[in-house]
């Protein structure tokens, strides 16, 4: 007895797992018999689990684990927000050397704080120079923060950052590999950056690339060495459990101090500090681009889902005689619905075998559309583990839901009317029927929510691409200086020496063959802009009168191909003598001077008075002129924002970029620009260069990214729909081909069977084109964010999605529809 006892849960367990491989053998013959229903069916599901993998790879990467340094999710940066409505700055992310050591030695929230600043140095091999890619200066503690040690050498200590330390630097593998073809004898090599020896101690693993740098240079107390003391931005790792409002809490009381000792202008009356995790603001709004792309894969994967289903319950259906056998010999109905399952569950697993297959070869593609800078240079988007358990999780799931509404259907029919043969026509297969209907509606509207939002983002990419920004950015090439040596000059000799160096290398453009004409600017449109915020005598306002603003010389307008609308421009004699005049363009004009002339008014550039940069203080300028306006860069969009244009002399900024409208080759034109500037001043260097046209186009990649992940979703999505409609249509023909074979007898016309099943097939597609708007209507707050430049229930889009739905289902009940009026009626009637 004890014995036995002990056996039989041993043999009940044997039974059921030999139960399960019955079950198994007999799923696969039976997709074996219908293979092409089977390939179908494995086909829908594999583009629904390729486009889920890859979603899920996206972001899993890019949100959840991003970069591979220690405590990445507790590290935090943080700015001081200005809350008044007008006046000042907005808001600033970068501290100066006081400020950076109270935050630093007074907070009580960090376990560990460090500072850093962008940077660019000139390096000179002896035989040519070169600008390296953007580096950063950092406090010594940087490199122990990340918790990453060098691939080569050693790494940035404190004892680098003491003063007297010999000045030392890290490179990245990316630097390493381009510019210096992966020597692995260049460590301890003395380079000459920016006319300083710096000797090289470490190498960084491939791909790791902190602070978006390309070498790290250890911030010291030395005058003679890199310093913070021009600004720097701050990061801190909190303590455990803290959360970002203890953090803000805390900041807050220690800039409370500092306000009181700084200057003026570099607090405002009101502020308030913004704390913000350093991981979203890696990936800044590219998060909402994943999470677009996953609503749109989990709508897929559900149409994919009900596509299946689909052919799944009709499989059912037709084999009710059998399943009706199995169970008059003595089969359960929780056995017959396990089997149902197990066919759906390995199924799915052949759909999942070839969906992770075809994401591994998308995954790639997709990977290289994604634009430069959009992720980390750490984040590597690649199937691993977490992504494949989350594949096979959506697979499970997926076999559960298409299993579902056979299993559903089996264990609500009655099997005895299937014994008796009576079983033709009964209302059990009127409420399979039914079911199958619910999934076409179902699979239409989410076809027609899934091609609505992919519409609106195709609309708002049009407008955004071709919209007419107001000049022809074309041939405009602009390079960007680096006067380095000016910036230790006193304010007055720094902008004698500066517009003197403009004034000489405009008259050299000029003279260039091949260039139509040339200007300065402080940045190169559209894309780049300053702002001020606006002050207009006998004008007080509580608002932000926020303004564009250029400076420029006098050709600007001609490069750019913007007319004058009223008054003049700069003149010669306004640029030698630094005048204070402004040119205004049409919506300054409109805004500021809605029903009066605004030549002849003053106005003041409340950034000019800052006291971090050289412009002239409290200074108003008088509008001489209108121009047309063009357009900048908005919130996603192009919009014509006020803009005002002053003359360079005024001010001493310590960067110029110079644009030229020319047709030689940018690099020819590149080479010729660098001898010019060379010839004029050995000191200053090209720190930058390119086209408007290619930065127009580079900017693109973004919104052109997520056009093409959503259309192809879309697409995927259609076909899926008119597989379905075909599939159940077909179906449906071959359920009434007894009934068709009486209305053909009795004289019914071929037109009249065609119009039957096609009226059939739209009524299930105008059912679920109404569900698929209405839902659209409710997720429009959510295109709202993603979009611009379009209406979320833009008629053109909507009108455009229904009638190529309509088309394509219209397209798929055909076959079916002809295949019926085809039918020899004696041989119809004879199939009962």
């Amino acid at each position: 007895m004890t014995q036995d006892t002990k056996v039989a849960p041993r043999s009940r367990l044997a039974i059921l797992l030999d139960g399960f491989r019955h079950d198994f053998v007999y799923a696969s013959r039976i997709l074996t018999t219908d293979l092409r229903s089977s390939i179908i069916a494995i086909l829908a599901l594999a583009l629904g689990i390729c486009a889920s993998t890859v979603v899920f790879s996206f972001v899993y990467n890019a949100i959840f684990h991003p970069v591979p340094y220690k405590d990445f999710q507790r590290s935090v940066v943080f700015k001081i927000q200005n809350l008044a409505n007008a006046g000042g700055w907005k808001q600033r992310d970068y501290f100066f050397a006081p400020e950076v050591r109270a935050f630093r030695e007074q907070n009580h929230v960090f376990e560990e704080m460090i500072a850093y600043q962008g940077r660019r140095d000139y390096y000179n091999d002896g035989e040519f120079g070169r600008y390296l890619p953007r580096g950063a200066v950092i406090t010594a503690n940087t490199f122990d923060y990340w918790g990453v040690k060098p691939q080569l050498g050693r790494g940035i200590t404190p004892e680098d950052g003491k003063p007297g330390a010999p000045p030392v630097f890290v490179m990245s593998y990316r630097l390493w590999q381009s510019e210096f073809g992966g020597d692995p004898n260049l460590l301890g090599k003395v380079f000459t950056l920016s006319d300083r020896p710096t000797t090289l101690i470490g190498i960084m693993p491939k791909h790791l690339e902190p602070l978006a740098a390309s070498y790290w240079l250890p911030a010291t107390v030395d005058a003679s060495q890199p310093s913070l003391n021009g600004g720097a931005a701050l990061m801190g790792r909190l303590n455990p459990g803290v959360s970002l409002q203890a953090a803000s809490a805390d900041l807050d009381e220690i800039a409370r101090r500092l306000q009181k000792i700084a200057p003026a202008g570099f607090f405002p009356e009101k502020f308030a500090i913004i704390p913000q995790y350093f991981v979203d603001t890696l990936i800044g709004k590219f998060k909402s681009t994943l999470y677009a792309l996953l609503g749109a894969v989990l709508l897929l994967l559900l149409i994919a889902c009900s596509n299946v289903a689909n052919l799944l319950l009709a499989r059912a259906t037709s084999r009710e005689l059998e399943i009706a056998m199995r169970a008059v010999m003595g089969a359960s109905r929780g056995r017959l619905i396990r089997q149902l399952l197990i066919e759906s569950l390995l199924l799915a697993f052949l759909a999942s075998a070839a969906g992770c297959g075809l994401a591994f070869l998308f995954l790639k593609v997709l990977v290289a559309m994604i634009p430069a800078g959009t992720l980390p240079s750490e984040t590597l988007v690649h199937l691993n583990a977490p992504v494949l358990l989350l594949a096979l999780g959506a697979t499970i799931l997926t076999a559960l839901l298409c299993g579902l509404a056979p299993a559903l259907h089996v264990a609500r029919s009655d099997l005895q009317p299937q014994l008796s043969g009576s079983g033709k026509g009964t209302g059990e297969r009127g409420r399979s029927g039914r079911l199958r209907n619910s999934l076409v509606v179902s699979q239409v509207a989410l076809s027609i929510t899934l091609l609505v939002g992919a519409g609106l983002f195709m609309r708002s990419f049009l407008v955004l691409t071709r919209v007419d920004l107001g000049f022809n950015p074309k041939s405009i090439f602009y390079f960007r200086l680096d006067p380095t040596m000016y910036a230790q000059r006193e304010y007055s000799e720094r902008k004698t020496l500066q517009n003197a160096l403009t004034r000489r290398l405009l008259e050299e453009l000029r003279a260039l063959p091949g260039v139509e004409s040339a200007s300065e600017s402080v940045e190169e449109p559209p894309l780049n802009y300053e702002w001020s915020d606006t002050i207009i005598p006998g004008r007080p306002h509580a608002e932000r009168w926020e303004t564009r603003f250029e400076v420029c010389s006098e050709d600007y307008f001609r490069v750019l191909g913007v007319p004058l609308m009223k008054g003049r421009l700069f003149s010669e004699d306004d640029l030698t003598a630094a005048r204070f005049v402004m040119v205004v363009n049409q919506a300054f004009a409109h805004q500021y001077f809605p029903n009066e002339d605004p030549l002849g008014q003053r106005v003041k550039l409340e950034v000019l008075d800052r006291p971090f940069l050289g412009g002239p203080r409290n200074a108003y300028f008088e509008v001489v002129g209108v121009v047309r306006n063009y357009k900048t860069r908005g919130d996603n969009s192009w919009q014509d924002f006020p803009e005002v244009f002053i003359p360079y002399s005024v001010q001493a900024f310590s960067w110029r970029t110079f644009m030229a409208r020319t047709l030689l080759d940018a690099n020819l034109f590149l080479k010729v620009v660098s001898e010019k500037v060379t010839q004029i001043d050995p000191t200053v260097r090209i720190q930058a260069s390119g086209t408007v046209d290619r930065e127009l186009q580079d900017y693109y990649r973004g919104p052109k990214f997520e056009l093409v992940t959503l259309a192809a979703f879309g697409s995927v999505g259609l076909l899926l729909v008119i597989i379905g409609v075909a599939s159940v249509m077909a179906y449906s023909v071959s359920l009434r081909t007894h009934e068709i074979g009486v209305r053909m007898a009795i004289g019914a016309q071929q037109t009249s069977i065609v119009r039957l099943v096609l009226l059939g097939g739209l009524r299930l597609v105008a059912a679920g084109t109404v569900l698929g708007l209405a839902a659209s209507f409710a997720l429009a707050r959510f295109f709202a964010s993603q979009i611009s430049g379009v209406p979320v229930n833009d008629p053109w889009t909507l009108s455009a999605v229904v009638i190529a739905v309509v088309m394509s289902t219209i397209a798929a009940c055909v076959f079916p529809a002809r295949r019926a009026a085809s039918l020899d009626p004696l041989v119809a009637l004879r199939n009962q």
